[in-house]
């Protein structure tokens, strides 16, 4: 199993842009925030829910201070009745009101997050299937994932709580050092020179603490990743019988994790004690200092009970920032991260992939003319140097060769995976770039050595090819494709579901599905990836009936390994090096008495007939 040592922790701690809260990341994530603009109306009025809730929330301090002093026969404000029933009747009236918009508030907020959050997925999915292949040989599936996932739903918190805490708290904030000094100026002086400490220590600790707290997720990532790559490979995994190695490998990740974690955890006890000590340590000075201005009748109890409250909403928002700010810092980096598919550059379909009527059809000519392909991830290596060919309509073209010599890079060329880096390619005469992508790929099928089968049923697996078939066309297509009684044998027939990537299947049963799905497509192009190289021998006569009914009436690329595959084909090409060092019929190849092809018909006859 040649898997190179990749961890996701990598890909996180390094490529992945800081989340840094400035100018800069703010107007980037204000892109991702246009997707509120919808829904302006619904978010404004859930705003003023928000004002009015905190609001609201403020008073009770206020009226809490005036019944305890209504109690005592005392009027702390003269527009307030001293009346204790009175006071308690208002504040339930004040809490009903508060309930209420408070639940609009939250169901507002919720709505808006949830569809914007939808919009926003649904675009980066759009976005991510339609990036051209090359996208996709720099990026981990795992990561990709991730940030469908995780950074959606860390921009989904932002935007049902945290932008409405942040708000809801500054408020608190403000308000409640306004009313600290209405309330008592010497009290507030005091309380106002604490606090500070107490906020600047929560600044320098949670810096800290989430910087070990992120390096404790990555090592997690990286376990996790082992887990991904082990359970894909599970076979080759138990053929080397490596359990014992990748379990302790995904046991020296997760110590890593715990180290950091247990670490964090002594910081955050710390700093919890210190918050703690700090906090009721404010409270009792606090306290003790109002006692004694209520002993010389500075202040009543009732303005001691509100300064006491008021003090805990001011210490409860400054403490909150901190975490609001993590949570912003978290926001904007998964913002920049989204942001980074939704602005990459979309694959040239020239016509719109909801529409899948093919424009203008094609017969199947082929013309690569001196064609030159170098992969964008390896620009450095010619791939292919020099490729001229013509397949005619109809015909069948077999392209042979060593491993790693250019074969499949044509076949991913034909379906326009990838753009050649000189030369041009023909379909019936017309230069590739003025046909529309979409027009291309839906008249070339094909069928690899690895099918990928859909974890659907069966009859979802061969309508792939032809999203409008009915039942009919799928059984008749199943039946040219030599597997209808296979399919028929199986308890549920073709509603049998295959398994995540069609592991129920044997590797000819999964081979004539494709090749069903391919036939129910019916393309002018057909294109055979070493179809039968991995397959027994039985397997392969079945697959290879269904192939030649495939490859009736249509163009066919054959990229073969058994070269007792292409004993008919129309034209043979010999790829060498990125070039085709010889070409033409079987019996003009073998004619040759020398050469790659004859040397290679020659070896495999002879292990053929040694087996």
């Amino acid at each position: 199993m040649a898997r190179p040592r990749l961890n996701s922790g990598d890909t996180h701690s390094e490529d992945l842009p800081k989340p840094k809260l400035n100018k800069d990341s703010l107007k980037k994530a204000l892109k991702i925030f246009s997707y509120i603009k919808p829904f302006k109306w619904k978010f404004i009025i859930g705003m003023i829910f928000l004002i009015l809730s905190s609001l609201t929330m403020l008073t009770f301090p206020a009226l809490l201070g005036a019944m305890i002093d209504a109690a005592q026969g005392k009027q702390t404000y003269p527009w307030l009745p001293a009346s204790v029933m009175y006071i308690g009747g208002l504040s339930l009236i004040i809490l009903s009101f508060q309930s209420i918009i408070s639940f609009f508030r939250i169901r507002l907020f919720v709505e808006i997050a949830e569809k914007s959050l939808s919009n926003i997925r649904k675009d980066t999915y759009h976005r991510l299937i339609t990036l051209p292949i090359d996208f996709f040989a720099n990026r981990r599936v795992g990561e990709l994932n991730s940030r469908l996932s995780s950074d959606l739903s860390q921009i989904q918190d932002t935007m049902t709580t945290t932008l409405a805490e942040i708000l809801r708290q500054t408020i608190s904030l403000c308000f409640g050092v306004v009313l600290l000094i209405f309330v008592s100026p010497k009290l507030a002086l005091m309380n106002l020179c604490i606090l500070p400490v107490i906020v600047i220590a929560a600044l320098i600790f949670g810096r800290f603490i989430r910087k070990l707290s992120k390096e404790s997720q990555d090592k997690l990532a990286e376990s996790n990743s082992i887990v991904q790559e082990t359970l894909l490979g599970i076979s080759n995994v138990k053929a080397f019988v490596n359990e014992f190695f990748e379990s302790n490998r995904y046991s020296e990740k997760l110590n890593q994790s715990v180290a950091l974690a247990v670490k964090g955890a002594t910081f955050r006890g710390i700093f919890a004690s210190f918050i703690i000590f700090a906090i009721f340590g404010a409270v009792i000075v606090v306290i003790w200092y109002g006692a004694s201005l209520v002993s010389i009748h500075e202040i009543t109890v009732g303005d001691l009970t509100t300064y006491i409250l008021y003090s805990m909403f001011v210490a409860g928002s400054m403490g909150s920032f901190p975490e609001l700010y993590a949570s912003i810092q978290r926001s904007l980096g998964a913002s920049e991260r989204v942001l980074e598919i939704l602005n990459e550059d979309q694959e040239d379909i020239r016509v719109n992939i909801e529409d899948k009527e093919i424009k203008r059809h094609l017969h199947g000519d082929i013309i690569f003319d001196h064609v030159r392909f170098s992969y964008p991830t390896r620009p450095d290596i010619k791939t292919l140097k020099d490729i001229s060919f013509h397949v005619k309509s109809g015909e069948k073209l077999a392209i042979v060769g060593p491993s790693g010599t250019g074969k499949s890079t044509i076949a991913s060329l034909i379906l326009q995976f990838y753009q050649p880096s000189s030369g041009k390619i023909y379909y019936d005469g017309i230069p590739s770039d003025q046909l529309a992508l979409t027009d291309i790929r839906n008249q070339v099928a094909i069928v690899p050595q690895d099918v990928l089968l859909f974890g659907g049923t069966i009859r979802e697996n061969i309508s792939y090819g032809n999203l409008s078939a009915d039942a009919e066309d799928i059984i008749t297509a199943a039946k040219r494709a030599n597997a209808h009684n296979f399919i028929m044998d199986l308890p549920e027939g073709y509603e049998t579901m295959v398994g995540e990537r069609g592991v129920k299947l044997s590797g000819g049963q999964r081979q004539r599905i494709a090749i069903a799905r391919a036939l129910l497509k019916d393309p002018a192009i057909l294109i055979l990836d070493e179809a039968t190289s991995s397959l027994d021998s039985e397997s392969e006569r079945m697959v290879q009936q269904a192939l030649v009914e495939l490859m009736k009436n249509r163009t066919s690329i054959i990229i073969a390994h058994r070269l007792s595959t292409i004993r008919d084909a129309d034209m043979i090409l010999v790829v060498e090096d990125g070039i085709i060092s010889d070409k033409g019929t079987h019996q003009e190849l073998m004619e040759k008495r020398s050469g790659l092809y004859q040397h290679l018909y020659t070896l495999q006859s002879l292990q053929s007939v040694e087996s």
